[in-house]
C-alpha cells in the first residue's frame, strides 16, 4: 500500500539522503587572506538563539573557505538572495569545493557592496566582508566563540558549527515596510539538497497565505511581546506589562502598543511597567471625559 509508512535507512547528510527537508539558500560572505570577499552558498543556516540574544547556526565543511575565514577573522555576513534561477544556478557554481576565492569569485554574477557597519559598530583592526547588492536582506554577524565548533561527541567530524551573533540586519526598504503590515513577502528560494549524485534541487515558494489564530485563544503575553518588538525594539517592557495587555482585542493590539510606546518616548521612559500602563490608561480616560 503506497499510503502506508515504511522504514527509510538513515544515512549521513540525512536531511537530503533520507528525507525531504526544505532549506533556505543564503550566500555567506567572508574575507579571504588576500582581503578579497568570498561568497559561499549554504542551506544549513538557521535561527539558533532567538530570545535575549540573537544568533544563527551555520554548518560548514571544516576545510571550506567560509569556515577557515570565519575562524581567522571572526566575522561574516549572511545574504538572503531572491528566488531567481540565475542566482540559484550561480550558487551551485560558487559552491564547488577546492577553488580559491579568486577562482571562485571570477564566476560570480553578484554585485558586492561595502559592509553597512558604521565606524562606531566596527572593531579596530577587523576587515568586514562586503555584502550582496542583490540580496533581499543581510545579517551582519560575529562568531560567538563561547560555543565550540565541534561537539564533544564527534570531535573528528568533518563539519564546523558556528554560532553567529546577529549584530545588524539590513533590508531593502520595500520589504522592511512589509514587516509590520504583512501585506507582502519576498520570494526566497527553497533548497531540497544534492540528489541523484548530479543535481541540486530547488523549488519556488507559492504565495504565502495566512491562517488566523482561533478567536477563543485570545492574545498571549508572547503575542504582546512580539507585537511590541515590532513597534519599537528599543523600548523595553517588563514581563508583567506584557501580561496586562492580553485582554486587548487582537485587532486593536498594535494601536494600543503604539500609543504606550509613544507616551514612553515623550516622557523619556525606557522601560514600560504595569504602573506606567496605568498612567497611560488614566490619561486616556481623562482625555475621553473632556
Amino acid at each position: 500500500m503506497q499510503d502506508e509508512f515504511v522504514n527509510v535507512r538513515i544515512l549521513d547528510n540525512f536531511y537530503q539522503t533520507s528525507s525531504f527537508f526544505p532549506m533556505p539558500v543564503v550566500l555567506v560572505s567572508t574575507v579571504a587572506e588576500t582581503g578579497q570577499t568570498n561568497l559561499g552558498p549554504y542551506s544549513l543556516c538557521f535561527p539558533y538563539i532567538v530570545v535575549g540574544e540573537h544568533s544563527m547556526l551555520l554548518i560548514t565543511r571544516e576545510d571550506s573557505n567560509t569556515s577557515l575565514n570565519i575562524q581567522r577573522t571572526g566575522v561574516c555576513a549572511i545574504n538572503f538572495i531572491p528566488d531567481d534561477k540565475k542566482y540559484t544556478r550561480n550558487c551551485v557554481m560558487l559552491g564547488y569545493p577546492g577553488e580559491t576565492t579568486e577562482e571562485k569569485m571570477g564566476n560570480s554574477v553578484f554585485t558586492l557592496l561595502p559592509s553597512t557597519r558604521t565606524a562606531e559598530e566596527r572593531q579596530p583592526g577587523v576587515q568586514y566582508p562586503e555584502i550582496v547588492h542583490e540580496a533581499i536582506q543581510v545579517f551582519e554577524c560575529t562568531w560567538d566563540q563561547r560555543y565550540p565548533i565541534k561537539t564533544e561527541h564527534a570531535p573528528e567530524s568533518p563539519e564546523s558549527r558556528f554560532v553567529l551573533r546577529v549584530d545588524k540586519i539590513v533590508m531593502k526598504e520595500r520589504w522592511r515596510d512589509c514587516l509590520s503590515t504583512g501585506k507582502d513577502f519576498p520570494r526566497l528560494p527553497i533548497d531540497y539538497g544534492f540528489r541523484d549524485n548530479a543535481y541540486f534541487w530547488f523549488t519556488k515558494g507559492a504565495r504565502p497565505y495566512k491562517a488566523p489564530i482561533p478567536r477563543e485563544k485570545g492574545v498571549t503575553a508572547d503575542a504582546v511581546r512580539f507585537a511590541a518588538e515590532r513597534v519599537d525594539p528599543d523600548v523595553k517592557w517588563q514581563e508583567e506589562a506584557y501580561a496586562r495587555l492580553v485582554k486587548v482585542p487582537r485587532i486593536f493590539l498594535t494601536r494600543v502598543i503604539t500609543e504606550c510606546v509613544r507616551a514612553a518616548q515623550e516622557e523619556g521612559v525606557t522601560e514600560i511597567t504595569p504602573e506606567f500602563l496605568d498612567t497611560v490608561r488614566d490619561k486616556r480616560n481623562k482625555d475621553k471625559g473632556r
